[in-house]
C-alpha cells in the first residue's frame, strides 16, 4: 500500500459528503517507525464530509492487531473497533486539540496515513494481557524471580503503620506530667513556648 493511497486531494472534490476505504495489512504497520503495532488486518472507512472551510472525517475502524503483552511481552492479538472524528480546518491558527487539523490556507490535499495509524493505536485496551496460561512461561519465571510483590510490600508497610499508630496511642495514654517535666530539657524552647500558651 503506498503513501499515494492515503493522500486525498480535496481540492477536487464537491461540497458534501464522499467515502474512502482502505484495507490496512502488515506492510502498513511495518511502514511505521517505532509502531507499537507489529501486524494486523484492519478495516477502516473514512466519511469525509466537504464544506466550505473545513473537512469533517468520521473514521470507523474495525479488524484485528498484533501488539506486546504487557505481562510477558510476547506477541498477542487483540481486536480493534472504534469510530473517531477529525475536523481539518482550512486557515486559521495551529490547535493542541488532537481532533482538529489545521491546513495552510493554499492546502490541496491530506494525508490520512498517521490518522489512521493513530486512531488504530487508540483503540487498544489500555493493557493488553494474555490469560496467565497463555503467557510466554519462562518470562513469567524470571518475573517471579526478580520482580517484587508490590501488594504484599503495601500489605507489610500498612501493617507497620498500624503498629506504630498503636505504640504512639499507649505512650501517650501512658505519659503523666512528670514524665513530660523530667523531658523539658530535649525539647525545643519553641515547643515549650506553645506548650505554655494553654
Amino acid at each position: 500500500m503506498s503513501k499515494s493511497e492515503f493522500v486525498i486531494p480535496f481540492i477536487g472534490l464537491k461540497i458534501g459528503n464522499h467515502v474512502f476505504e482502505y484495507d490496512i495489512d502488515n506492510a502498513f504497520f511495518e511502514g511505521i517507525e517505532l509502531s507499537i503495532i507489529h501486524r494486523g488486518n484492519v478495516h477502516v472507512r473514512l466519511e469525509l464530509e466537504k464544506k466550505e472551510t473545513m473537512l469533517i472525517g468520521i473514521y470507523h475502524v474495525d479488524g484485528v492487531v498484533t501488539t506486546d503483552c504487557d505481562r510477558c511481552t510476547d506477541d498477542i492479538e487483540v481486536e480493534v473497533e472504534r469510530e473517531y472524528q477529525i475536523i481539518y480546518k482550512i486557515g486559521g491558527d495551529p490547535s493542541d486539540d488532537e481532533t482538529l487539523v489545521t491546513l495552510e490556507k493554499d492546502a490541496y490535499e491530506i494525508d490520512v496515513k498517521m490518522n489512521i495509524y493513530e486512531l488504530i493505536a487508540v483503540s487498544l485496551p489500555l493493557r493488553s494481557v494474555h490469560k496467565k496460561e497463555e503467557c510466554n512461561p519462562e518470562m513469567l519465571a524470571l518475573l517471579d524471580k526478580y520482580v517484587i510483590n508490590s501488594s504484599e510490600e503495601d500489605d507489610e508497610e500498612d501493617d507497620d503503620w498500624d503498629d506504630e499508630e498503636d505504640d504512639s496511642d499507649f505512650d501517650d495514654e501512658d505519659e503523666d506530667d512528670d514524665s513530660d517535666d523530667d523531658n523539658n530539657d530535649d525539647i525545643d524552647p519553641r515547643w515549650s513556648i506553645l506548650k505554655n500558651l494553654n
